[in-house]
């Protein structure tokens, strides 16, 4: 660990040693930038789509770093010859002793490329910043370390730059094209250089003007000549003088700034490129007139990359990721992991403080007929709340719906679904901000496990959330026990068929669904004892409507692979019941077409009787819904097969219920009529084979009673699928809804 600018660092020496390796830089905005150890980077705000650099797989990133991003070449005038010296590049290699070293900033959000030239005593270093105002900044600093002074011609940029208006797979599979219509410009008097393309690229006899550029700009060099490609780079490598660029079409897009500078001894020079996506004419023409007017811009910029790193680890201490101890590469570890899992799951916006504007949005968003039907509610409530004051209300108003909905509510920021160069299949989005006005977001979005097992710690810091959490992952569960693809703050999604993509593939992922909710079921109580049972009996609970259904119990052991139907009607009629409604519209609805509520327990059930039904005594729970046990290192390896860790997990999770039971005053619950029967029926089932489970068991008998209870599953589901939900039965004993595995 070393210091730099009066912050810590890790820094790998000689990193060029090794083997080029992946890195992401995070910042407390919606910046996104990865880079290979070799230079080579992508880099963008809000996704893909708002690239500055091309966003490709990491692969690719690594061969491109002599294209792509930072380039820095030196002419190094000396008396009778020119030296050049171009740092990080293989090109000269050989030609100097040169050594490479890396530093990146012990909270994530800056690196620093380094290189040291022993031959010529000299140093150069660039450094990556993030700023929420002005974009990505790149600091650039040369020192002489002997006691010579230096003349030097530089030329020093960026390159590959994206227009603004380039959808990544257009980029990805017709860069050439992309070429052809890629404009890039300077405004001479500011250095400006804006990169946007002469005509929205669409395949339609219509006009389509781009109206945003991406930008890039300077400050500290003087007398500055500005390149918009890079081609005169072989030139200049070759000694030649270089010339001013002012408009270069059918070319990828650069930035570069050439100059003399005189070095003397025992000195050094610094300098900033600064680079931003999306900006209107408007933007650029004010960023003009800040630039003319050089009123401290630069202190500016520095303020603002503070404010960001303050704010990152504020965000960071919001989750209880600071720690002080003797060890401080163990508290840069924690801070580390701290961080990307609120990066993951996110964090709560201001404490237990809850802004009407965002919940009021959140509730439109999820179900206009209740924001219609409850307008005094809303128009009582203050500009800025607490979670407990929105407790109290929502139990007064006695709406279920709404006090579903507000019991599910989590003011969450700076989530995103993980994605990256090495997974590209995982689209990300960090939704922070307004696109138009800067203002917050408040976001959240996940694939279902990634999202639940983050949440696990954030509980612990934020334990009053912690119910609604729960509610979240009970409400977004299906009647048949499973959970689809991805939760989000605006509901839930799941995967459909994509005839034309091969990386289209539906299934419930229902690997550790049950230890997510156990962890998050055991902080409740041990931060709000009794709370629980206070839920037990409350129609606040919904099913899932997922336009999966899963095959009748013998084509199950047919072929244990394809196991799901998609139902494409089912699939159209939820949507067009979620557009008219809100988010609501994908969850199951009675005969009425209203939806269909349930209460805490029946959630439970159905999600124990969807595991229990899959025993096979003696091996775990069959996984048969097209979607491997993916952290049980066997079922990973086979892809489908049955799941001891699922098993285990159930056995502390109905331990874990027996006891909750026993403390609770309820006597009689309601239960839908179907899932008692589908519950007698697994109950039978393992009290008539009791003896055989408390030995060893033959196969005969194994499958007798996988069948059993695979059939009484799959009449269940089968019902619900043809006939939905019919009457609740009145008064089921409370207690006899456990289920003993021994």
């Amino acid at each position: 660990m070393v210091v730099h600018e009066l912050e810590h660092y890790l820094k790998i020496s000689n990193c060029d040693v090794l083997r080029p390796f992946f890195m992401s830089i995070v910042s407390d905005s919606n910046h996104w930038m990865f880079l290979s150890s070799n230079g080579g980077i992508t880099a963008g705000r809000k996704n893909p789509e708002f690239a500055l650099f091309p966003y490709y797989t990491d692969d690719k990133i690594t061969e491109s770093a002599d294209l792509t991003g930072s380039k820095s070449i030196f002419q190094i005038h000396l008396p009778g010859e020119v030296l050049v010296w171009e740092p990080f590049s293989e090109r000269f290699s050989d030609r100097y002793a040169v050594s490479r070293n890396l530093y990146k900033s012990i909270h994530g959000n800056k690196i620093i490329f380094e290189e040291i030239n022993r031959d010529l005593d000299l140093t150069f270093r660039y450094q990556w910043n993030s700023s929420k105002v002005f974009g990505f900044v790149r600091k650039a600093e040369l020192l002489n370390t002997s006691g010579t002074d230096y003349r030097i011609t530089l030329v020093d940029g960026i390159q590959n730059i994206l227009p603004h208006g380039v959808p990544s797979a257009l980029q990805a599979t017709t860069s050439n094209l992309v070429d052809a219509y890629k404009r890039s410009e300077l405004e001479p008097s500011t250095g400006i250089g804006m990169y946007a393309l002469s005509a929205i690229i669409v395949d339609k006899a219509e006009p389509s003007e781009a109206l945003k550029a991406n930008i890039a700009w300077s400050l500290g060099l003087e007398n500055a000549t500005y390149l918009l490609a890079s081609r005169q780079l072989d030139a200049f490598r070759q000694r030649r003088p270089v010339q001013g660029e002012h408009d270069v079409k059918g070319e990828k897009g650069a930035y570069f700034v050439s100059t003399d500078i005189l070095l003397a001894g025992h000195s050094g020079k610094k300098w900033t490129i600064v680079a931003n996506v999306n900006q209107s004419h408007a933007q650029i023409i004010g960023l003009c007139q800040a630039i003319r007017a050089n009123t401290g811009l630069g202190q500016q910029i520095q303020a603002d990359i503070d404010a960001g790193t303050q704010n990152l680890i504020q965000l960071v201490a919001s989750a209880d990721g600071l720690q002080g101890s003797s060890d401080k590469l163990n508290d840069t570890r924690h801070f580390s992991n701290v961080l990307f899992n609120i990066m993951r799951g996110g964090i709560f916006d201001d404490n237990y403080r809850i802004e009407k504007a965002d919940f009021v949005r959140y509730l439109h968003r999820a179900n206009r007929t209740v924001v219609a039907g409850n307008q005094d509610f809303i128009g009582r409530l203050a500009d800025v709340f607490s979670l407990s004051e929105l407790k109290s209300r929502l139990l007064e108003s006695g709406d279920a719906d709404l006090i579903r909905l507000g019991r599910e509510y989590l003011p969450l920021k700076f989530s995103r679904r993980h994605g990256d160069p090495s997974r590209p299949w995982n689209y990300f989005t960090i939704n922070t901000q307004n696109e138009t006005d800067g203002s917050k977001i408040l976001d959240y979005e996940g694939n279902w496990r990634d999202l639940f097992q983050n949440w696990e710690a954030l509980a612990c810091s934020y334990p009053e959330f912690v119910a609604g959490m729960i509610f979240k992952f009970l409400n977004a569960s299906t009647f048949d026990g499973y959970n689809p693809y991805r939760v989000t703050k605006d509901g839930f999604d799941w995967e459909t068929i994509e005839p034309d993509n091969p990386w289209s593939y539906i299934g419930y992922w229902g690997d550790h669904q049950i230890i997510y909710l156990q962890k998050l079921l055991e902080i409740m109580e041990r931060y709000q004892p009794g709370a629980l049972q206070a839920c037990f009996d409350q129609d606040w609970f919904v099913y899932a409507a997922v336009p999966y259904v899963i095959k009748p119990y013998d084509q199950l052991l047919k072929n244990p692979k394809d196991t799901i139907e998609f139902d494409h009607r089912w699939d159209a009629a939820i949507r067009a019941r979620r557009a008219a409604l809100g988010a609501d519209g994908a969850l199951l609805t009675a005969e009425n077409d209203e939806i269909y509520r349930v209460n805490f327990l029946e959630k439970i059930l159905a999600t124990v009787l969807a595991k229990v039904s899959n025993l096979i005594p003696e091996a775990g729970i069959w996984m048969n819904t097209q979607r491997p046990e993916w952290n049980d290192a066997n079922n990973a390896l086979v892809g489908n097969g049955v799941s001891m860790v699922t098993l285990y997990y159930l056995h502390r999770f109905l331990k874990f219920f027996k006891n909750a039971l026993d403390t609770s005053d309820i006597e009689n619950i309601k239960i839908s009529g179907e899932l008692v029967e589908f519950y007698h029926s697994v109950r039978e089932t393992l009290l008539e084979h009791r003896p055989l489970l408390a030995q060893n068991i033959s196969d005969e008998d194994r499958k007798t009673i996988l069948d059993r209870m695979g059939m009484a599953a799959s009449d269940y589901r089968q019902r619900i699928y043809q006939n939905g939900f019919g009457a609740k039965s009145a008064a089921y004993p409370c207690r006899d809804c456990g289920i003993s595995l021994r």
